[in-house]
């Protein structure tokens, strides 16, 4: 075998200078094709739009320079292996999905389990990455690199190479350069947009993650104390957390179909105005039961000190994070937690993964386990996540057809995108009933209570967008404004003295993760000196 590669590198063979060339070109008019679309198609609305064609020839020279700086004796075939082969699927994304590679992005998905890694899959991708990223690879092993010129020779290539790189440029900056600064100015996450922008990310997210000094852990809401009801009642609450889901496609906030049609019998609560923490649930779930607002927020302090969670179980409420989301993103170190194993549900789960329904199946036993007591119970939803919305729900809940049941949804029609994804609001909204159901059982023996919220939304592929994770900047509100529902017992809300009339008030008030620490204070009613009562929804609208 290893002759037989011998054999083909002897017949295949290129200078290092070519290679460079070559590569450059390959990444420049190829990889980031979608790059120079989107430029051509911004600069349409200039006064001398000709000049993005060049776009391809410019970044193409730029990778000229950057590449022959890596090809080092004895490592290029490594370094451009795996440089070719996570840009391929890079650019596979930003093609077919407009995903941009910034920070968040490379952090989402390092923290992507494999099943969730695997619905990403269809056989365009595969198709597109052999094409793409595996041949070029092969045939990158297969090229027997020439030394046949002195090095002097050598040299001198490497420098005519450089300076024909430098002298487009040159050319494209005289003649173009006002074009470039004006769409660039005006469209600043171009620059993320270009493959293999992941490159710098990645190597930020690991020094970020792996290499700097952890900060001294911090707890927080030390005073923290339980209310006692008014009836004397202990108290059980569920939080569910949404995944994925928007909150314009929630019948109760007048969406056009009816997503939500089990709830709607129940005094619920609609909150329509909410803002996201983030686009992806890696940045989202630690930043929304943190204390510090969105634009203050950092992962590496919000790691280090206490959320809202571990302050409602200080003050002795019994705290279960039950998850079907790949994972608490952290959330839940301090906290008892059950991640459900699909091998252990073969009736709600497939091989991969499970449907919502499983997280309530063990719920009465759990609450039994802790009879008589404060009870939290935080439900981590997969809720809406795609591209494989049909996987969400059983096949018994699609109630509006047809549906895009394939993960390559790019491909499917605007209906049908609609369609399979409104069917998992629907299903959640079952769950959301049935959970309330069970509350109500209760109802004798606890003050009960819901809230639902989601960690972020999702583009069906308005404006060329599918999916989430679009840098909050320019992320569209598809991707911003998220669901927040609450349903409170008449039992609860009299035993805590709230008014619910007070609450449902401000169902059209603007507001945002920011305001989740504050209210789930108030939600299971733990008094701390680290709620700020202005950022609670439920404060002011009780009965003093």
């Amino acid at each position: 075998m290893s002759n037989s590669i011998a054999l083909k590198r002897s017949k295949l063979s290129i200078s290092s200078p070519w290679f460079v060339l070559i590569t450059a070109c390959y990444f420049g008019f190829i990889l980031n094709y979608a790059v120079s679309t989107k430029i051509i198609g911004l600069a349409e609305n200039t006064s001398s739009g000709l000049f993005a064609y060049t776009a391809p020839l410019l970044l193409s020279s730029v990778f000229v320079i950057i590449f022959s700086l890596f090809t080092i004796p004895y490592l290029t075939r490594l370094i451009f292996s795996v440089l070719i082969i996570t840009s391929a699927l890079a650019s596979y994304a930003t093609l077919n999905y407009g995903v941009i590679f910034d920070y968040s992005m490379i952090e989402n998905i390092f923290e992507t389990n494999t099943s969730e890694a695997s619905s990403y899959l269809s056989l365009k991708a595969v198709v597109y990455f052999l094409a793409f990223g595996v041949a070029p690879t092969v045939l990158l092993w297969l090229v027997k690199f020439e030394k046949k010129h002195t090095l002097k020779v050598r040299i001198m290539q490497r420098i005519a190479l450089l300076f024909g790189a430098l002298v487009v440029i040159a050319v494209i900056y005289i003649t173009s350069y006002k074009d470039y600064a004006s769409v660039g100015r005006n469209n600043s996450y171009l620059n993320k947009l270009i493959v293999p922008s992941h490159v710098y990310y990645t190597a930020k997210y690991l020094d970020k993650t792996y290499f700097s000094t952890p900060l001294e852990y911090r707890q927080i809401g030390l005073d923290s104390q339980k209310i006692v009801s008014a009836n004397g009642k202990p108290e059980l609450t569920v939080l569910v957390l949404g995944e994925t889901a928007r909150s314009m496609n929630l019948g109760i906030n007048g969406y056009e179909k009816n997503t939500t049609p089990y709830t709607k019998k129940y005094d619920m609560i609609s909150f329509t105005d909410v803002s996201s923490c983030g686009t992806a649930t890696a940045h989202s779930l630690p930043c929304m039961f943190s204390n510090m607002p969105r634009e203050g927020y950092r992962k590496a302090v919000a790691n280090a000190q206490d959320n809202v969670l571990d302050i409602i179980q200080r003050a002795g409420v019994s705290v279960l994070w039950k998850d079907n989301d790949g994972g608490d993103k952290a959330v839940a170190k301090n906290l008892a937690k059950k991640v459900m194993n699909p091998a252990e549900h073969p009736k709600s789960c497939t091989s991969d993964s499970c449907y919502d329904e499983v997280l309530l199946q063990d719920l009465d036993a759990e609450v039994s386990t802790q009879s008589g007591k404060d009870q939290l119970y935080v439900l981590h939803f997969i809720g809406s996540h795609g591209p494989t919305y049909w996987k969400r729900y059983p096949e018994h809940h699609e109630l509006f057809t047809p549906s895009c049941n394939r993960a390559d949804i790019e491909n499917c029609s605007d209906e049908e995108i609609r369609n399979v994804y409104d069917n998992t609001i629907a299903y959640t909204d079952f769950l959301i009933s049935q959970l309330i159901e069970k509350l109500k059982v209760y109802g004798e023996d606890y003050n009960v209570a819901l809230m639902y919220i989601s960690d972020h939304g999702e583009s069906l592929g308005e404006n060329g967008l599918y999916l989430h994770g679009t840098p909050y900047a320019l992320a569209p509100k598809e991707q911003t404004t998220v669901p927040w529902l609450l349903w409170l017992d008449d039992r609860f809300a009299q035993s805590y003295g709230i008014n619910k009339a007070c609450v449902a008030d401000k169902s059209h008030q603007a507001l945002s993760h920011d305001n989740l620490f504050h209210t789930l204070l108030d939600f299971v009613n733990v008094s701390t000196a680290a709620k700020d009562k202005s950022m609670s929804i439920l404060d002011t609208c009780r009965r003093l």
